[in-house]
């Protein structure tokens, strides 16, 4: 039995940067979604957009990996 180790490597570099990335989106999705104001009131619009756009590239990544699975 032989493993290529070049192949498990790639695999292994595509996962952790994919992972990284993902949970650095979803962060910064969570920071912008808990931004306030400056009288202490809800998050600016620009904020809760952005927000917006970080968790749904999250579901994308998500969704196109349950895709990638499934396929």
């Amino acid at each position: 039995m032989n493993i290529d180790w070049a192949a498990l490597g790639q695999v292994f570099g595509v996962s952790l940067v994919a992972t990284v990335g993902l949970v650095g989106v979803f962060t910064l999705g969570i920071v912008g979604s808990s931004a306030r104001k400056a009288d202490g009131t809800g998050a600016p619009a620009l904020a809760r957009t952005g927000a917006y756009a970080c968790f749904a590239l999250c579901a994308a990544a998500v969704a196109f990996g349950i895709y990638l699975i499934a396929a």
